[in-house]
């Protein structure tokens, strides 16, 4: 390995920024394009694979099959992140958005129960099985990539384009199978019009591999690369390395898991099935609700420019844990203005991190070991707490027959989180570009 100093990085210019931010959210917004639909289409995906169980176990079974696939995020994160470090971010993109894509477009291709039987389960877990495989390789990446293109003071503004992905892919996957809904009688529903959605996953993955495709590796990386300061043994680096940095953040994203799969994953099940509030009154409030984030999330990011990262993230997390349990206690008024305004107070709580992720979780690791570092202890916390929640959540209303519970796993995930917040590192308008020196803890070079 090269102990010369390392090239000063040359910042890319503004259109090629922005094209850079536009192809790594693009993979976020298949991924969340994918769990929308996904979510949306519970009942005709329940009725189509597992068409001999009871409604909840139906719906128990569908929600299974969005938490075993987080069983191989972490092999995703583990095997796929490492490699971006060692080969560089864009060529491991291009691959998992291809992989995302490409489950996704299969599972609008799966014959029902009646057709081919067990297999048609099967083949199911399969598709999302490779959906959680690439994905624990896809957000560490995407967010790197992001964050080591942007101007170091407009960090946060662009990182905040990476969760404007997920908003744009789940707003796009709810709404069109809102559409579908509304437009078709059920009978041609749970037909064949739920796959129709899933099938437009195919242009969208080749949509965003062409957008990733077009670009260079970022500079930093090329820095790095340059100056022969890339990994050779990228996992066994990680771990020595950078441990406690992943430590932190998996403390930090449990909230952040629980807060988007509750919010945006488990919501619409809640409203429609638990508080029996109508279909598409409350698919309507959700979206809506969603576009108001996508709204503000640019905003949000460029505030963490200019007070930093730290404040709204804590304030994020406090908010969590004494507004949770009245936002639901509005929610389960059950009348359309109670519905939102419990809704906006989640989601208020929930932009104010979303907005800072994307900038402020990349910078706590050194470019060499950034990719692994990020993905890694990404892919296991949203493994152990993101897919899980709709599951277990779901479960514990069932068992104990008590609606406040996303409530109380909400404000225990926050409480969980202020802590980690707490020891990260403020970030904001420091240069992440060094290879070696880990950002906010030692001086780094401009």
């Amino acid at each position: 390995m090269s102990t010369g100093q390392p090239q000063v990085v040359e910042q890319a210019d503004e259109s090629t920024v922005r094209r850079a931010v536009a192809g790594a959210a693009m993979g976020n917004a298949v991924e969340w394009f994918d769990y929308a639909i996904y979510s949306y289409l519970l009942t005709s995906i329940g009725l189509n694979f597992f068409p001999d169980l009871s409604p909840t176990a139906q719906t128990l079974s569908a929600f299974a099959l969005i938490a075993i696939p987080f069983v191989l995020r972490p092999l995703g994160g583990i095997l796929l992140g490492p490699l971006g470090d060692k080969y560089g971010r864009r060529r491991v993109l291009a691959f998992t958005i291809i992989m995302m894509s490409a489950a996704t477009f299969a599972i609008g291709l799966i014959p029902n129960y009646a057709t081919i039987g067990i297999a048609a389960p099967m083949l199911l877990l399969l598709a999302r099985l490779i959906q959680g495989f690439s994905t624990g390789g896809e957000y560490g990446g995407a967010a790197t990539f992001i964050a080591e293109y942007a101007p170091d003071k407009k960090r946060g503004f662009y990182g905040s384009f990476l969760e404007f992905g997920t908003l744009g892919g789940y707003v796009l996957g709810a709404s069109l199978a809102t559409g579908f809904q509304l437009a078709l009688s059920e009978p041609a529903m749970t037909s064949w019009g739920w796959r129709i959605p899933f099938l437009i996953a195919g242009p969208l993955g080749l949509i965003g591999f062409y957008l990733r495709n077009r670009l260079e590796d970022t500079p930093a990386f090329r820095n790095c690369e340059s100056s022969g300061q890339t990994t050779t043994a990228p996992f066994k680096e990680v771990i020595r390395n950078v441990w406690p940095q992943i430590l932190n953040l998996v403390g930090f994203v449990i909230l952040l898991n629980v807060g988007v799969y509750t919010l945006l994953t488990y919501m619409p099940e809640y409203l429609t099935e638990v508080l029996e509030i109508a279909e598409s009154t409350s698919l309507l409030i959700l979206i809506a609700v969603m576009l108001g984030m996508m709204a503000v999330i640019s905003t949000v990011g460029a505030l963490s420019d200019r007070i930093g990262r730290k404040p709204l993230l804590l304030g994020s997390a406090i908010g969590f844990l004494l507004l949770s349990y009245p936002s639901i206690s509005l929610i389960e008024q059950r009348d359309a203005l109670s519905v939102a305004g419990g809704l906006v107070i989640l989601a208020v709580l929930l932009v104010m991190m979303l907005g800072v992720i994307g900038s402020a979780l990349p910078a706590m690791f050194p470019t060499r070991n950034r990719y692994g570092g990020f993905s890694i202890g990404y892919a296991t916390s949203t493994a152990a707490f993101g897919g899980t929640a709709p599951l277990i959540i779901s479960a514990l209303i069932s068992s104990t027959g008590n609606n406040s519970i996303p409530a109380f796993y909400l404000m225990g995930a926050a409480a969980i989180a202020i802590l980690p917040i707490l020891l990260m590192p403020e970030t904001a308008k420091i240069s992440i570009s060094h290879p070696t020196a880990i950002p906010g803890r030692e001086p780094v070079p401009a």
